[in-house]
C-alpha cells in the first residue's frame, strides 16, 4: 500500500485504535479490528531492542493477515537504531512505519525520546530524514501538542513532517508536562489541523461514539484515534460507524458474546496464565461505571483458575443487559497509555 492508497483509506476508515503500551498487543488488534476500527498500530517498540535482537521486543511487533493496514510504531533516539528498525518493519510485511514522538514516560524522554524530541526540531528532521532513507514504506508520527504549554509546537513539526515526505501526523491533544491530566486541547489540534499540509488525526478524550463523530466534524481532522474509550466500550467503533453513516449507535451490547471473542483472540496467541490475566484485566475495565464494580475488581484478582473467572464474568455481565454505564473517564485506573 502507497502513501496515497493508505491515506484514501484512512479517509475512508477514519476511526483509529490507539497504540497503547501494554494493551494493544497482536490479541487485542485483531479482536478491535473485528470489532469495527479502521486502522490498528502496534504499542510502541524500541529500535534499540530491536537492533539488539530483544526476543521480548520482536513479540511486540506480531501482527496477523487479519490487521492490515498495520503500522509499527517506533521509539527510540539513535538514528542508526532507527533505520534498522525500520528495515526490520518493512521486512516483516507491515503496511507503514510510526513515529512516536508522544510518550511521556521519564525512561524513554530522559534518553531523548518520546516527547522529549519535540524540544528539538532539527533532531525532528533528523529522524524524519533517517526513517526515510531506510525504507519504502509510507512514515507516519504520533506527537503531543508540545513539551508544555510555553513550547506548543505541532504546527512546526507538522511541516517539517510535510517537508521529509511523511503521510499523516496523530496529536494527542495534551502536552507532555500534562501527563494525562487536564482535558485534551481539540481547539488546539483544530488549528494544527487547520493550516497543516498533511493529513492530521486527533487523539484524546474520546469516551463515546458521540463524541468521536462529533470530534471528527468539529475538529477538521481526516480521522480520530480512540484509546481508553475502547476499553470501557469495546462496541465504540461500531457505533462510531453507524453514526458516520447516518444510523442509530444503538446496537445490542452481549458482554458474553465480547468475552468469548476476546479470549480466542488472547488464547491463541499466549498460555493460559496470560489469558487469565489478560481477562482479568478487560473485565476490570469494561465493568466500569456499572452497579458493583468496584467490587467485582477486588474479587477478580483473587481469581486463581480460567472457569471460575468465566463465572465470575457471566455472573456479573450476564444480567447487565441494555443498563447505561455511568461516566467514569476520570477514574484512575483508566488513565493509563503512553502516547
Amino acid at each position: 500500500m502507497n502513501q496515497t492508497e493508505l491515506i484514501n483509506y484512512l479517509r475512508e476508515h477514519p476511526l483509529v485504535l490507539a497504540p497503547m503500551a501494554g494493551i494493544t498487543d497482536r490479541a487485542f488488534r485483531s479482536f478491535m479490528r473485528e470489532m469495527g476500527c479502521g486502522i490498528v498500530v502496534t504499542e510502541l517498540v524500541s529500535a534499540t531492542g530491536l537492533k539488539y535482537s530483544s526476543e521480548k521486543t520482536k513479540k511486540l511487533m506480531e501482527f496477523g493477515a487479519d490487521q492490515h493496514p498495520v503500522g509499527i510504531q517506533l521509539f527510540g533516539e539513535e538514528l542508526e537504531h532507527l533505520k534498522y528498525a525500520t528495515q526490520v518493519v518493512e521486512d516483516m510485511g507491515a503496511d507503514f512505519v510510526d513515529l512516536n514522538f508522544g510518550c511521556p514516560v521519564p525512561k524513554v524522554v530522559k534518553k531523548g525520546a518520546g516527547s522529549a524530541i519535540l524540544r528539538d526540531l532539527n533532531q525532528v528532521a533528523k529522524v524524519f530524514q533517517a526513517v526515510k532513507s531506510a525504507t519504502t514504506l509510507p512514515v507516519t508520527v504520533k506527537v503531543r501538542t508540545g513539551w508544555d504549554e510555553l513550547s506548543k509546537n505541532s504546527s512546526e513539526v507538522a511541516h517539517i513532517a510535510y517537508e521529509e515526505g511523511l503521510t499523516w501526523m496523530a496529536i494527542h491533544g495534551r502536552t507532555r508536562a500534562a501527563g494525562y491530566s487536564g482535558r485534551a486541547d481539540w481547539d488546539y489540534i483544530a488549528q494544527v489541523k487547520k493550516h497543516s499540509p498533511l493529513p492530521i488525526i486527533g487523539n484524546g478524550d474520546i469516551a463515546t461514539a458521540a463524541q468521536a463523530v462529533s470530534r471528527l466534524e468539529t475538529s477538521g481532522c481526516d480521522a480520530v484515534m480512540i484509546g481508553r474509550g475502547c476499553l470501557k466500550n469495546p462496541w465504540i467503533f461500531l457505533q462510531a460507524k453507524n453514526l458516520i453513516r447516518g444510523q442509530t449507535s444503538e446496537i445490542e451490547r452481549d458482554f458474553l458474546d465480547v468475552f468469548n471473542r476476546l479470549e480466542a483472540h488472547v488464547s491463541a496467541h499466549n498460555p493460559e496464565r496470560l489469558v487469565l490475566l489478560q481477562l482479568k484485566k478487560f473485565a476490570a475495565w469494561y465493568s466500569a461505571g456499572y452497579p458493583n464494580a468496584s467490587h467485582l475488581r477486588k474479587t477478580l484478582f483473587t481469581t486463581q483458575t480460567l472457569p471460575e473467572l468465566k463465572q465470575r464474568i457471566l455472573d456479573f455481565f450476564g444480567p447487565l443487559g441494555a443498563l447505561t454505564p455511568q461516566d467514569t473517564s476520570n477514574e484512575p485506573f483508566l488513565m493509563g497509555g503512553h502516547g
